[in-house]
């Protein structure tokens, strides 16, 4: 393997092209690449880019990804950068090089070998994965939606299930199809929600002898005292009230022990006979991180880094979203891994790279939290914004909060394909919802 190196440019490499680290390239390469005064490489392990807050409408099929879907060659093209296929699989601090595993084909036939890569400055951005706590049976009957493949998956076993009911006559909670959803945070309570209106309008779609009331029950079981417990309590209690009033049946102070093929049994003793089982409590970042050539990480495999983003032992590697633990200050919890930490971390990177080359200072992180907001498809969406007002917080719901969480969408598009194509491709949406059914049937 011969490293890649640019002749006498500076190379930045960036591993993952989640939100953090597709719009770190993009303002490196409008700033950097397009003006030829550094190299910027992305690399990633898919061919294209799907925002993850999206994925729990894929899998209830409201949202069609592949409408959504940026293919990163293309944005590489557009945006001054370079796109590299690959998975990471180690690292050489004393070579300054990243491993790339070698790329199989759809009938595992090497597609790209093993490719070795030099960096002069590495930003880390993978992510996470679902943590299962090391629960029995989780790994072998879970669907952990943390991916768009794990998505499409659930999406597939959700319609057959659908179909097979329709040929099938029973009453009202007999043989009801269960989902079980483990995890109350907001992946598993948005879920909840979205499967239950993508049920409601199968059955407008010539499913006749499907009802959801009587053929699907979804449930949502969490380890702690109430959903959201990350969230403000009157949050919690909105979206608990909306679930239970669409007979979402809630089972919260309720640790799941082992996972079967038959259903999901707690430690208090009760067991839920399940059809399919989500895993969505938890995340932890990639495990081969815990061993990348001797960088400090915490328990959860993420890599520890300064106010700065820098990992505490090797100042060329940067890390940055949810595979990175950046501490806010004494006293204070570690940046949350949310969507809106990643882009923020991006824009501050992207400044202090910047800076980096010529000659000047790293700038320090600063974390604002800008609230939460949760979608329950078309039932409701609650949320809290923090920091609006002297108090600290307002609490909002209904419209005005549908409108803000659609907008967080909107704004992460901007930031990487800008606002001309943003608006074309909301106007490209809106002639689709028209012209296409509510939901995918596929």
């Amino acid at each position: 393997m011969n490293a890649q190196r640019g002749e006498a440019l500076h190379q930045i490499v960036i591993v993952g092209g989640g939100a953090g680290g597709l719009e770190l390239a993009v303002r490196l390469g409008k700033r950097l690449g397009k003006k030829g005064k550094a190299r910027i490489t992305l690399i990633d392990a898919s061919r294209t880019h799907l925002w993850k807050p999206l994925l729990h409408q894929v899998a209830a099929g409201t949202l069609d990804s592949h409408a959504d879907e940026r293919e990163y060659f293309a944005l590489a093209r557009s945006k001054h950068f370079e796109f590299r296929l690959g998975r990471m699989q180690g690292l050489s601090r004393e070579k300054k090089e990243i491993y790339l595993a070698p790329t199989l084909d759809e009938d595992g036939n090497e597609l790209l070998p093993q490719q070795a890569i030099h960096y002069d400055q590495l930003v880390i951005a993978l992510g996470s994965q679902t943590n299962d706590f090391g629960t029995q049976g989780a790994k072998e009957n879970c669907i952990m939606l943390d991916s768009l493949q794990a998505a499409e998956r659930f999406h597939h076993k959700l319609i057959n299930c659908c179909l097979r009911a329709q040929s099938q006559n029973q009453h009202a909670g007999e043989g009801r199809f269960t989902v079980t959803i483990i995890g109350g945070g907001a992946t598993g309570v948005e879920l909840a929600a979205e499967l239950h209106m993508t049920t409601k309008i199968l059955s407008s779609y010539g499913l006749v002898n499907f009802h959801p009331e009587k053929e699907l029950k979804i449930v949502i079981v969490d380890a702690s005292p109430r959903l959201l417990q990350m969230l403000p309590e009157r949050l919690s209690d909105a979206v608990a009230k909306e679930l239970r009033s669409i007979a979402i049946e809630i089972h919260t102070n309720e640790k799941v022990v082992e996972v079967s093929k038959e259903g999901v049994a707690m430690a208090s003793g009760k067991f839920i006979p399940s059809g399919i089982v989500v895993w969505a409590a938890g995340i932890k970042a990639p495990d081969f991180l815990k061993n990348l050539d001797g960088l400090e990480t915490n328990r959860l495999n993420q890599l520890v880094v300064q106010r700065n983003l820098q990992t505490t032992l090797d100042p060329s590697i940067f890390a940055i979203g949810d595979c990175c633990a950046c501490p806010q200050g004494e006293g204070l919890p570690n940046v949350p891994p949310r969507a809106q930490s990643a882009h923020q971390q991006a824009t501050c990177l992207a400044d202090s790279l910047c800076r980096s080359l010529a000659g000047k200072s790293l700038k320090d992180f600063v974390y604002k939290d800008h609230g939460s907001l949760v979608s329950l498809g078309n039932y409701s969406t609650v949320g809290s914004l923090m920091g609006a007002i002297a108090s600290g917080s307002v609490f909002i719901e209904g419209t005005l909060a549908k409108w803000m969480y659609w907008s967080l969408h909107k704004h992460h598009q901007v930031a990487v394909n800008g606002w001309f194509h943003t608006w074309l491709s909301t106007w490209a949406e809106t002639i689709d919802r028209v012209r296409n059914p509510r939901i995918k049937l596929h």
